[in-house]
């Protein structure tokens, strides 16, 4: 119906905006609070996203393959505006200062209860040794903006003028090395 002209593909095209702006709320929704997005202005970025990925799925109609569920293909483009909508916004407006590394925070991110708090302070503390000696400069600025900052990473990419498959890896490559020097130390099990 989409390839349609006329009230036909009006009315596909109402019917799929209604269901990406459902997907869209609930996806930003999901990822709001944690960036203290809420009210009018996380409605706002929804209907954004919404519209966007209509605009998207329209001009990209002819490349749908039929090898999954028209409504699973067309969400996929509706959570990447929300994503990418979010990350612009946190960006304008970051909820943490990107240079403030904040290790009291990381414990209670995790879990950590009362009762345990002398023994995480001490790995906590490992940790950090172990950031400012193993880490390169850049992997120790991902990690900490990722880890302790809760940045998110499509806005870490921007910033960075880095991809999100880039960033991926050196979180990767920077929690092997953080995990070799904590088992080297005896702070881990060694896996090896």
């Amino acid at each position: 119906m989409l390839a349609d002209t006329g009230p036909r593909r009006d009315a596909a095209l109402a019917l799929l905006h209604d269901r990406l702006l459902r997907i869209a709320r609930r996806e930003a929704a999901r990822r709001g609070p944690r960036l203290a997005i809420s009210g009018p202005e996380l409605d706002d970025v929804a209907h954004q996203a919404a519209a966007d990925a209509l605009l998207a799925i329209t001009a990209k109609i002819g490349q749908f393959r039929g090898e999954s569920r028209f409504t699973t293909w067309a969400y996929t483009f509706v959570i990447f505006e929300v994503s990418a909508k979010i990350g612009r916004h946190f960006w304008r407006h970051p909820v943490v200062p990107l240079g403030v590394e904040d290790w009291d925070r990381l414990p209670a991110r995790f879990g950590v209860d009362p009762a345990n708090q002398a023994e995480w302070r001490d790995l906590l503390a490992a940790l950090r040794r172990a950031v400012d000696t193993e880490l390169t400069p850049r992997q120790r600025e991902v990690f900490v903006a990722i880890v302790l900052n809760d940045v998110p990473l499509d806005t870490l990419a921007a910033s960075l003028a880095s991809n999100r498959n880039a960033i991926y890896k050196m979180v990767f490559d920077a929690r092997r090395k953080l995990r070799a020097a904590l088992a080297a130390n005896g702070y881990l099990p060694d896996e090896s």
